[in-house]
């Protein structure tokens, strides 16, 4: 008795040509078919306003803004204050620092709407006049800026430096003003401008 040869067709109903093309038909015809209009969008709400009041560089003001909207922006949108720089607009680059009820803050991380009634000084509001502050008579004695985009923030953040009482060294200057960043450089110049006026006090 002699072994038979395997089965090569596999068993089961075998699909008919036709079976196949009207499957193919099928398939086509429902790719053609227009998309399913999506239901109707629902309106956006309207983003509610704030009425908030701010004293900067001095001068009262009373502002209507969206509460998304961060200090930074309303300083150089609203009140046309462009010295205070938007850089990394992520709060590591210090380009943004300003004078909020005397401590310094970066204003990009903070919404205007929450600080109704405070404080603020800017870059613009250190000058007395044509009269330059002494750090910023300072910065350009010791070449404390290049391209100047930091410049501002970095004055700031001295003046505050000096006021907390932590300007004492160039080793202090560096620590506490470590979150200002100069894409130029300028450390030096920075440094020794802080520390000279720091010592004047």
């Amino acid at each position: 008795m002699t072994d038979s040869a395997p089965e090569l067709q596999p068993r089961g109903p075998a699909i008919s040509r036709r079976r196949v093309l009207q499957t193919t038909a099928a398939v086509v015809a429902l790719d053609t078919l227009p998309p399913t209009p999506p239901a109707a969008a629902q309106p956006v709400p309207a983003t509610a306003t704030a009425t908030i009041k701010l004293r900067v560089n001095g001068a009262p003001h009373a502002l209507t803004v969206d509460p998304r909207q961060s200090l930074l922006d309303v300083l150089r949108e609203k009140l046309d204050l462009p010295g205070t720089k938007k850089g990394c607009n992520q709060g590591a680059c210090g380009a943004c620092t300003v004078l909020l009820d005397g401590k310094r803050i970066v204003s990009c991380l903070t919404l205007a709407a929450m600080h109704d009634g405070a404080e603020l000084t800017t870059i613009e509001g250190l000058a007395k006049g044509d009269a330059l502050h002494p750090l910023q008579a300072a910065f350009i004695e010791h070449d404390g800026l290049q391209c100047g985009f930091c410049t501002p923030g970095q004055i700031v953040s001295g003046v505050a430096c000096i006021a907390e009482g932590h300007a004492g060294s160039p080793e202090e200057v560096k620590f506490w003003m470590s979150g200002n960043i100069c894409r130029c450089g300028a450390y030096p110049g920075i440094v020794a401008a802080v520390t000279e006026i720091a010592g004047r006090g």
